[in-house]
């Protein structure tokens, strides 16, 4: 199925899916490795990610070839286990050994704002990114995109959030250029919580992941519970 050039892929589990994901991120790290020496991997946060990152950590990869950026990030202090950082690198870097110069985590502990324009400056150089994994909230927000907050329309990469409407209130995000600035762009989505925002993603309505997926042509990987 297709929603203007976005295309769907149904997963009888999350596990199943998981296994796709991590087949498809070490396929594109090698495509990426031969055809430019690096590839670049913009991370999603949050659950059903983490299942991919668990799999990757048993896979044999080159680390100092990989650069791992981030979609958001918490604004905690770099230690807390709430950070999109903390939690991938628990998951996934720290068991390969990933060269600390090789993850690029967002300094959120700085401030939104701060950390906004300073990580705008670090992944300038880096575009277009290799692959962006992305996941979607209940309410259809992905990265710290939420639903009725407004978004940049200009140029920039990252923007300082505030207010979100889940805690902390304020993050730090790519946006929609930056996150749809990939070659290539999937979309993670498993569990019954999120079938009703996927049901309205695919009836047009103009959510935060909608508008992301839609401006990269991304893939969307469901599981059939977030299918219904």
């Amino acid at each position: 199925m297709s929603v203007t050039g976005v295309r769907f892929q149904l997963h009888d589990t999350p596990e199943a899916l998981a296994e796709v994901v991590a087949a498809r991120v070490l396929e594109a790290a090698r495509r990426a490795i031969a055809a430019r020496g690096r590839f670049v991997l913009v991370a999603a946060g949050g659950r059903t990610p983490l299942q991919v990152y668990a799999r990757l950590a048993r896979a044999r990869l080159d680390g100092s070839r990989w650069l791992v950026l981030h979609g958001d990030e918490r604004c905690l202090p770099v230690d807390d286990p709430a950070r999109n950082s903390h939690a991938i690198a628990a998951a996934w870097l720290d068991p390969v050994a990933l060269p600390p110069n090789n993850h690029l985590p967002i300094p959120a502990e700085l401030g939104a704002e701060t950390a906004a324009r300073r990580y705008a400056e670090l992944i300038a150089p880096l575009l277009p990114f290799d692959l962006v994994l992305l996941g979607m909230g209940e309410d259809g927000h992905t990265a710290s995109l939420f639903p009725g907050h407004p978004m940049p329309e200009d140029e920039a990469l990252t923007m300082a959030v505030h207010h979100a409407p889940k805690p902390p209130a304020d993050r730090v995000s790519l946006t929609p250029r930056a996150l749809a600035a990939g070659r290539e762009t999937l979309v993670l989505v498993t569990g019954a919580g999120k079938r009703e925002a996927l049901a309205r993603w695919r009836d047009g309505a103009g959510l935060p992941v909608a508008r992301v997926a839609e401006a990269a042509g991304a893939e969307v990987l469901v599981d059939a519970a977030a299918w219904g």
